[in-house]
């Protein structure tokens, strides 16, 4: 398949292969397929033409696979019948469906994705705002202010409340402005959901039933003045603070708190817990390091050790908190702003089993989390925000595939069905998942079996795998849907040679998901034995698919479907997902956790940055490769990690500026130069959640280093030539492929 077809689907369905043509048995794909068989899906993805839309409920087939009518579906027009391709189970079309015909046909069978808007009541979204004021002066203020310009961005009909912690947690009465009123929590002793409840006078709702909200959580229309007069009063927390003593802050207790008044008022309903954080949790249950400036927070060599003597408590609390709250379908976002760790390694499993978001700057006057949080609130055509609620994933096949697993941000249901695999990659052992927060670039990474005998004779007979991807959510205007994305792929043989599958690979997908993979091995395994799995595995799959003879590394060649592919497993070797020096781990968790949600083309970006060239009397900008060779002193760079976008300035370019060449009328090209770089800096973070630091720099400037560390080091101190040496200790790219070709032409 080709590159442009590949793409043509991944705009229409947002889903894209590994390998998009598939052995035709068991024996053979465990034979062939180094790389597991698995896709990409992005359950929001909007094609440009945009998504077919109905207003009705779903067909489903009457027998055990309960899948949704599809245009794989064997119909006859005249019987009014039709077959599923799941579980070929004949069904009758409703009455509705009576004047069907060869030239009139339903939307859902001529569109492989397709959204059912359901006839079924839905509460009203709530936030909750959870709210550090163990800040700064300035800090606090900035944060109250991007905090009143983001009410002017939810919807009227939400329902809104705020719970704010230091020392202790106050939870805040918005239904009377005449008589403000908060309910106080001890930060340092423990407290269960259904005693906060208790304690705040209020009921459990009955789950998934509408909600009007209760004193603490109201509608934004009815309490919008009293909620701002009360953020514009916030004062830091009183508790005196020695000089050698961190703040105390109870960020656990505040999260149970928080927990259990979603509970109670919005149980599977649409609830987001916002949580705003500038510090480490240092009382209470959740704690991660002592009050003590002596007492010094975990590294990576405390977690690798097992002394870091906080974590392992600390995590399974919140471990704790995430499954009641996927229990409850609420999503949790952390907001971390601070020069010191806050615990993120800590508490990812809030945000990483609920779908959350998470943005990490400096400190809350960083345009960072300002931008960051004004996207996330951004609408739709239709007012709708670009996000979804409570969000469930299915995934059925056909009888010759099973579900191997999933990776990504979301947590399993245990539903095990007849399609579930016995192999087990990622979160496995179902074929439904829970994400109760999405967003238009949330993706998962789901992989798949082939147990189809050798005798099913499955390519000879022409036939194809199905898979249909059941997406039920809510939305922001109290509306139920479900996106149904049904796609197949061509059975091969692959006795006959290897050309038909080779053909049909996707190593840019692939190099994605081999990332989820190796960093899901990561969170348990050492990062030496990754490393290992991943070289193994490359060698693997370069010696199958490859041409070369035996010993015989000169006629080694590999086809234009796997070229890049080692060059992918290059840089994320020396990547920050598996290269942990230099990082704290609230960094490392952090990148790991983008990297989990986001598609292909961004882990790419991820994984092997992109470098673009700014010349003298060039037009446009030039793509360059990640290389040391880039790295000229008469050009601009432009290197882009997702994570941060760099404009690197050469020495030469810099000594003309200074001595104001750009001043004078004639160097036009040289102003054009100048001014391009910031253009298409601002273009490429238009649209990036979390926002993307914007950093400039000058050749030998300290911040030169953000640049060399991801280069391929191809030109050192022993080399010849007129670019800038880089000192490390790395393997450039060509011995690394040097290495590869003498490992796989090996017998």
């Amino acid at each position: 398949m080709s590159t442009d077809a590949v793409l043509e689907q991944e705009e229409r369905d947002g889903v894209r292969f590994t390998w998009n043509a598939w052995p035709s048995s068991s024996v053979e794909a465990k034979k062939h397929l180094i790389v597991p068989l698995g896709c990409m899906y992005t359950p929001l993805h909007r094609p440009s033409q945009g998504m077919p839309a109905v207003n009705y409920e779903p067909v489903a087939c009457r027998g055990p696979c309960r899948s949704i009518l599809n245009p794989f579906c064997n119909v006859d027009v005249k019987g009014k019948l039709w077959v599923c391709p799941f579980c070929f189970q004949r069904n009758a079309f409703p009455p509705q469906y009576a004047e069907i015909s060869d030239t009139l046909l339903p939307a859902e069978l001529q569109y492989t994705s397709i959204e059912y808007t359901l006839a079924r009541p839905c509460a009203p979204p709530a936030f909750l705002l959870v709210v550090d004021t163990c800040l700064l002066e300035d800090d606090l203020r900035s944060l109250k202010e991007t905090l009143i310009q983001l009410l002017g961005l939810l919807p009227q009909n939400s329902l809104v409340g705020l719970i704010t912690f230091g020392t202790t947690v106050q939870v805040y009465e918005l239904a009377f402005s005449e008589c403000p009123k908060a309910y106080v929590f001890q930060g340092s002793r423990d407290i269960t959901s259904q005693k906060v409840q208790e304690l705040l006078g209020i009921s459990p709702a009955q789950s998934g039933a509408a909600s009007s909200g209760n004193s603490f959580l109201q509608p934004l229309s009815a309490c919008e003045l009293t909620l701002t007069a009360t953020l514009e009063d916030l004062q830091r927390d009183p508790w005196p603070v020695k000089n050698d003593h961190r703040s105390l802050r109870a960020t656990g207790v505040a999260m149970t708190v928080a927990m259990g008044l979603l509970e109670a008022t919005c149980k599977s309903s649409a609830g987001r817990i916002m949580c705003f954080v500038g510090g480490p949790c240092t009382q209470g249950p959740g704690m991660v390091v002592g009050d003590t400036l002596s007492d010094t927070i975990r590294a990576h060599h405390d977690l690798i050790k097992d002394k870091a003597k906080y974590f392992t408590k600390a995590q399974r609390y919140y471990q704790g908190l995430s499954n009641k709250l996927v229990e409850n379908g609420h999503t949790v976002d952390l907001f971390c702003c601070s020069l010191d760790q806050v615990g993120l390694t800590e508490m990812k499993d809030l945000c990483g089993k609920t779908g959350g978001t998470v943005v990490s700057a400096n400190n809350f006057e960083n345009e960072v989390f300002r931008n960051s949080l004004v996207k996330m609130f951004e609408r739709d055509d239709k007012g709708a925000l670009n996000m979804a609620f409570n969000a469930t994933l299915e995934v059925q096949t056909s009888r010759e595939l099973k579900v191997a697993g999933a990776m990504g941000n979301l947590a399993s249901l245990n539903r095990r069905t007849p399609c579930v695999s016995e192999m087990e990659i990622g979160i496995s052992g179902t074929s439904a998942w829970r994400s109760c927060g999405l967003d238009k670039q949330s993706s998962f990474g789901v992989f798949f079996e082939i147990t189809a005998p050798p005798t099913s004779g499955a390519a000879a007979q022409g036939q194809k795998g199905v898979i249909q991807f059941l997406t039920h959510y809510m939305t922001s205007m109290e509306q139920q849907v479900l996106r149904v994305t049904t796609v197949s792929r061509q059975f091969v043989d692959t006795t006959t040679g290897l050309h038909l599958l080779s053909n049909n690979f996707d190593q840019e997908t692939a190099a994605a998901l081999m990332a989820r993979n190796a960093v899901f091995k990561a969170e348990t395994e050492d990062s030496y034995d990754v490393l290992r799995w991943l070289d193994r595995m490359l060698i693997k799959l370069v010696a199958k698919f490859a041409d070369y003879r035996k010993d015989d590394p000169a006629t080694f060649c590999l086809s234009p479907s796997f070229a890049l592919y080692p060059q992918f497993m290059f840089h994320l070797r020396r990547s920050c997902f598996l290269q942990v020096f230099g990082n704290s781990p609230d960094e490392t968790t952090f990148y790991r956790f983008i990297l989990n949600r986001e598609n292909v083309s961004n882990s790419l970006i991820m994984i092997q940055p992109t470098l673009e060239s700014y010349q003298l009397n060039a037009e446009e900008s030039i793509p360059s490769n990640l290389s040391a060779v880039s790295v000229v002193s008469d050009h601009i760079l432009l290197l882009d990690t997702f994570f941060y976008i760099l404009v690197w300035v050469g020495h030469k370019v810099a000594q003309l500026t200074q001595q104001g060449f750009a001043q004078r009328p004639e160097q036009e090209a040289f102003r054009r130069m100048l001014s391009m770089p910031a253009v298409d800096a601002a273009n490429l973070m238009r649209d990036r959640v979390p926002h993307p630091r914007f950093i400039e720099c000058v050749q030998y400037n300290g911040d030169e280093r953000l640049l060399l560390s991801v280069v391929d080091p191809c030109v050192t101190s022993a080399t010849k030539g007129g670019a800038e040496p880089v000192l490390t200790e790395d393997v450039n790219l060509q011995i690394f492929m040097e290495h590869l070709k003498k490992l796989a032409v090996q017998p």
